[in-house]
């Protein structure tokens, strides 16, 4: 699995930690920023996760800021990508298995450390179950396709 991660200023720490927990689990990841705390403007990470996921150079992404929200919002007008803002883990493991979610967005400001790495583990570690939920997946492109 491939993983691109990416953050705003809002979620720079726990993307590190992120980051941590990906290389302990021998993950490949690729980091597209930012490398400092300084203020940045979430889209301009968000749309290179976004895209890279979409056409397949990665896997899954990862994203965070301050809330999840603006990278959430931001990532989901990329085609393709159904990016899940998550606070934890049960909608973790079910908007894997059930929306086939393929980024991840959390909030830095609204969860603690210990919770972001066990929604995370959840969330790589479940699959998605296909059948009556593919469909559902089906349609989702069919409103991307014909803008609603």
């Amino acid at each position: 699995m491939k993983i691109a991660i990416a953050s705003d200023h809002g979620g720079f720490e726990y993307k590190a930690k992120i980051t941590e927990f990906l290389t302990a689990q021998g993950i490949e990841f690729k980091d597209f920023g930012p490398a400092s705390t300084e203020s940045v403007d979430y889209p301009d990470y968000a749309g290179p996760v976004a895209r890279a996921v979409a056409n397949g150079e990665y896997d899954r992404g990862i994203l965070i800021c301050g809330t999840g929200i603006g990278m959430s919002i931001a990532a989901n007008k990329v085609p393709g990508i159904r990016c899940a803002l998550v606070h934890d883990v049960f909608t973790a493991q079910v908007t894997r298995e059930h929306n086939n979610s393929n980024i991840l967005a959390m909030g830095q400001r609204v969860i603690g450390e210990g919770l972001m790495l066990l929604i995370v583990k959840t969330w790589l570690d479940a699959e998605f179950e296909g059948g009556r939920h593919q469909k559902r997946i089906d349609k989702i492109a069919q409103l991307e396709s014909c803008n609603g």
